[in-house]
């Protein structure tokens, strides 16, 4: 388990660099195209790590409609949050992502046939209201705004689909088939989307999209591999550190910091995503003393 908590970790602080370096792209080319370089820039050292460990041939030994299914899903998940990060700050987008475990807890229901009790639904429907306080700061702020804050929404959206999917496949499917073809996917299609509106790519940008690419993969991996080493319970809360490194990517990059109304929205909505987390625990406990 502590194996799942430090490969959590490094995965999250590795997404959050990986974004800071996407928003700097987002000031230079389409969305689209920065999902597009996000894929194609991460697939080689993808590759080489799936060599490394267990060789080429376990991509072939795959259930591919969900592989398949997963990557669709990853092309509409990174398309949407680098259209987010160009209009929203760090802290906002990840306070508004947040929201994925209560869609997990939702999507379990459906996809594997879990119970969901009364608190936590109660848990639930506070924690949208704390997506409600995020969103509020964002009434006057036109319709950019408002399109940012929804995108990322649909970030999350997909990527709790996404998490669900992990679940299942990865009773059957090794890691590194995992990144390797959710990142492959990621390159194709965001790549085939963003070719009508494709611009050169400057010289002074090759560092960033290289920085991307190995924090892209190292965070995938991590994520990826913290979820089969650890109970979801126990490793998904360590997912909320992100805040801290978007908080401080915010100051540091950008010269600004998250107004209160955001940060209690992002405390609402942390506190009943742990709450679900927790109530998960201890359901699971009780099923398997």
């Amino acid at each position: 388990m502590i194996a799942g908590m430090a490969c959590m970790l490094i995965g999250v602080a590795s997404f959050s660099f990986m974004d800071a370096g996407l928003k700097l792209l987002t000031a230079h080319y389409p969305s689209a195209q920065v999902a597009a370089l996000r894929g194609l820039s991460a697939l080689p050292v993808v590759f080489l790590w799936v060599l490394y460990a267990g060789g080429a041939a376990q991509l072939l030994r795959i259930r591919w409609p969900l592989h398949l299914v997963r990557g669709v899903l990853s092309v509409l998940m990174m398309i949407t949050f680098t259209f987010a990060l160009k209009e929203l700050s760090l802290a906002r987008a990840y306070s508004l992502f947040f929201v994925a475990p209560m869609l997990i807890a939702v999507l379990s229901i459906v996809v594997l046939d879990e119970r969901v009790r009364r608190p936590q639904w109660i848990a639930i429907v506070i924690g949208f209201c704390g997506v409600l306080i995020v969103l509020k700061p964002q009434a006057d702020a036109g319709n950019f705004g408002w399109t940012g804050s929804l995108a990322i929404l649909g970030t999350a959206l997909c990527y709790a689909l996404s998490s669900t999917l992990v679940k299942i496949i990865g009773r059957t499917d090794t890691t590194q088939s995992m990144v390797f073809w959710m990142t492959g996917m990621l390159a194709i299609g965001s790549t085939l989307i963003a070719l009508p509106t494709w611009q050169p790519l400057l010289r002074e940008h090759y560092p960033l999209i290289f920085g991307v690419a190995v924090t892209g993969a190292l965070g995938q991996w991590g994520i990826t591999e913290a979820f089969r080493r650890a109970p979801a319970s126990l490793i998904a809360p360590l997912e909320y550190t992100a805040l801290l490194w978007g908080v401080l990517a915010d100051w540091f990059l950008w010269n600004t910091l998250p107004d209160r109304r955001v940060l209690l929205g992002a405390a609402v909505i942390v506190a009943c995503g742990l709450y679900l987390l927790r109530a998960e625990r201890v359901h699971a406990e009780a099923e398997h003393p």
